[in-house]
């Protein structure tokens, strides 16, 4: 899209610094519902026309949240940008200063205007389920350490005399298990609450191998589908497509996944693939034949990844569930 003006937003806890492309202003304002008012004001003050400008920042969590809703509310175009795609863009930097970070931030989104889509109107759901996904991945990792804790300790100290450790560290992984168990339950309340995203799940979840955890983290990456429209971009934002390796005919090396990915999701789908090669026949022998022949295991894994994946976006594109074509082989 082509915008008439470039807004940077560098967004800290407390403060946004915002930086006009064209004219080169920079001013600084709170992080809250008044101060985006106030920027508002100054833009009109600097003859800026909203309605024809680009809002462009990093994605910073909770941070940007409230400023990406008051942009919904007021029907002004903005663009999250990916922190390591605005950093890369700076080249080499010396120093941090959030002045100078708007000003560098603008000028990525100048640069890009023309190829740069507008963010979609924030699902409330989505970004509950996050939250609460985001927490729920807290909990087990505490309750976690509790079980390794108590384990190594009940090896070592006898259970008369250290009682109470025992105890207090028994009751607080009980309590951790309740509270995961309400998080689960409220995470497909919301679901079920909302049709498209209940509809997807019982979709998804008949791909044998798939589960109610995976199919709910891939409704958040994905923002229900919306984000990625081929499931191979999906592949590679995820750190499951190969890319070559070869330059001239000093580097000939085999194909290989990128570091750079979602590594939470990655491992999500790496589950679902080792469960898909115990429990789906299809994947099964095709695990087993590909081993036989001698070829590499991890790339066979990865191959059923990326297989699992197409799958999932084809039952969404379809709107229809997976059937199980090897039920009707003879």
């Amino acid at each position: 899209m082509n915008f008439k003006n470039v807004i940077g937003i560098d967004i800290s806890k407390s403060t946004i610094d915002v930086c006009i492309h064209l004219s080169g202003s920079i001013k600084q304002f709170k992080n809250s519902n008044r101060g985006f008012k106030e920027l508002l004001k100054w833009l009109d003050e600097q003859e800026v026309i909203t309605q024809e400008s680009l809002f462009i920042y990093e994605h910073t969590a909770m941070y940007s949240y409230l400023i990406s809703c008051f942009f919904d509310r007021e029907k002004l175009l903005y663009h999250i940008a990916p922190a390591l795609d605005i950093k890369r863009s700076m080249g080499i930097t010396r120093g941090k200063d959030d002045k100078i970070d708007a000003k560098r931030i603008a000028l990525y989104g100048y640069r890009l205007k023309d190829e740069i889509k507008p963010n979609t109107p924030i699902d409330k759901s989505i970004v509950q389920l996050k939250s609460l996904m985001g927490l729920k991945s807290k909990l087990i990792k505490q309750r976690a350490g509790y079980k390794t804790s108590l384990k190594e300790q009940k090896n070592i100290y006898d259970s008369k005399h250290f009682k109470t450790i025992f105890e207090v560290q028994q009751k607080v992984i009980h309590y951790l298990n309740k509270q995961i168990k309400s998080i689960e339950g409220q995470i497909l309340k919301i679901i079920k609450d909302n049709e498209k995203l209940y509809e997807n799940l019982k979709l998804i979840t008949s791909i044998k191998g798939i589960g109610v955890n995976m199919t709910v983290n891939m409704i958040i990456t994905t923002e229900n589908f919306k984000k990625f429209e081929y499931w191979r971009k999906f592949a590679s934002y995820c750190g499951i497509a190969p890319f070559p390796h070869q330059s001239g005919s000093s580097i000939k090396g085999r194909s290989r996944v990128s570091q750079l990915a979602n590594k939470n999701i990655k491992a999500c789908i790496h589950l679902c693939a080792m469960s898909a090669i115990q429990h789906n026949t299809e994947m099964k022998q095709y695990y087993n034949k590909r081993i036989e022949m001698g070829k590499n295991k991890m790339s066979t894994i990865n191959i059923i990844r990326n297989k699992l994946i197409a799958r999932i976006f084809a039952v969404v594109k379809r709107q229809t569930p997976y059937v199980d074509t090897m039920k009707f082989a003879t």
